[in-house]
């Protein structure tokens, strides 16, 4: 059974992660909404921060970097584990760190150094060898096409086997950190006609000259963080830069790639819980402000018109944590948690956006004006509605799994 209190062993990580969110995002938040794809050089004392956490053990899984499934955890388990009790691991504390870090800022908190989508990527498919290899570098992640969108499985950049190593052909977009990041996870087919099955993720070095840098995006939400749009020009990778099993099995379809989002959709779940508690709290401060306090034993019939809303969107918010932290703890203790991740999306995602935008229409001027940063939290919530799987996408995918049908039967 899921406990809802914060495991003790992670709360000086989320306490850490609030503070950051409070006194280092917070404060320059506007400044890097304003000065898009400059790097945020606060960033730096962050990541150093985050290390010396995860080297004393009170942060294992601070970021995206540490989630991973609980087989494949390094961290021993609890004694109520062993008992067959609850297991709190690397993705509830990502989860949980996230959702503080992200009170403060998404653009930022995606800016981590070291802890971008491609490294949970590579935590879910890895083998041990490529783990220890790219365990400390920073992965940007490459899915998305021009013609290629939400369905990963019509993905169609090309990886073609060639001695040992393979040359990939193609071209991504939307790609978060894809600048700043080391490495970049990209997302190729190895037989056009098999669709999904044959589509395996390869490392690619970030100045591997085969990968060419297009363009940046100017984006409406996020500024912080740099989105880029690359080519991939007989892009050549070693064979060993393949992530996983380098087999096509059929049988198993997506396999191993298709963990990575099993892995993400959570943490991009964590990302909007954080962004809809910060909505609140402000709102929540402005009408106190104005006279409209909330009074929890009234019925809401008996309350104002936004203190009666305030308590509609606190319970989608309740909704949106707990089908997040659902998703965190079924990965934890080694349940399969597709649908679930999914669900959390969905529900975090649209949350997101609605009390961004409800908030704005409560508080009035306030939510137009910069001199507040809830306008700029309502543009940064409509990307977390979005990537990693659209509101309508991951729909899709709990229908499939609530009806037992496959992707080719339901679409």
């Amino acid at each position: 059974m899921i406990d809802l209190e914060i495991p003790k062993k992670f709360v000086p990580l989320v306490k850490q992660a609030g503070s950051m969110a409070d006194e280092v995002f917070r404060p320059v938040s506007r400044k890097y909404d304003l000065a898009e794809h400059e790097y945020p050089r606060e960033l730096d004392l962050v990541s150093a921060l985050i290390d010396g956490m995860s080297d004393s053990g009170a942060g294992n899984g601070a970021g995206a970097s540490g989630s991973t499934r609980a087989a494949e955890d390094e961290e021993k388990p609890s004694k109520s584990a062993k008992k067959g009790g609850n297991k709190n691991g690397a993705n509830m504390s990502s989860a949980l760190s996230i959702m503080e870090t992200c009170r403060g800022d998404v653009g930022l908190t995606l800016s981590i150094p070291r802890q971008g989508l491609g490294n949970a990527a590579i935590a879910a498919v890895a083998n041990d060898e490529q783990k220890e290899r790219y365990g400390n570098r920073w992965a940007a992640m490459a899915i998305t096409e021009p013609d290629t969108g939400s369905d990963s499985g019509n993905i169609r950049t090309t990886a073609t086997k060639d001695g040992d190593e393979y040359v990939l052909n193609g071209e991504k977009i939307f790609v978060t950190s894809g600048e700043r990041a080391e490495l970049v996870v990209v997302w190729a087919t190895l037989d056009k006609s098999l669709g999904k099955k044959a589509i395996k993720s390869f490392v690619v070095e970030r100045s591997n000259p085969g990968l060419k840098l297009v363009r940046l995006e100017h984006k409406l939400g996020i500024r912080a963080s740099d989105t880029a749009a690359f080519v991939l020009d007989d892009c050549r990778v070693p064979a060993s830069d393949l992530l996983g099993d380098p087999e096509i099995r059929t049988e198993c379809g997506f396999g191993g790639a298709m963990q990575t989002f099993d892995n993400t959709r959570p943490l991009v779940a964590s990302m909007a819980v954080g962004l809809t508690r910060a909505c609140l709290d402000f709102t929540r401060a402005a009408l106190e402000k104005a006279g409209h306090g909330q009074d929890w034993d009234a019925p809401i019939a008996a309350q104002s018109y936004a203190s009666a809303r305030l308590v509609q969107m606190e319970a989608d918010y309740e909704a949106a944590l707990l089908l997040t932290l659902r998703a965190a703890w079924m990965a934890d203790n080694g349940k399969p948690n597709s649908m679930e991740a999914s669900m959390a999306k969905a529900k975090a995602g649209r949350t997101c956006v609605d009390v961004a935008l409800s908030c704005i229409e409560l508080v009035g001027v306030d939510g137009y004006a910069e001199t507040e940063l809830l306008e700029k939290w309502a543009r940064d919530s409509k990307i977390l509605d979005i990537f990693e799987g659209t509101q309508q996408i991951q729909l899709l995918v709990v229908a499939r799994r609530l009806l037992g049908l496959t992707s080719g039967q339901l679409k």
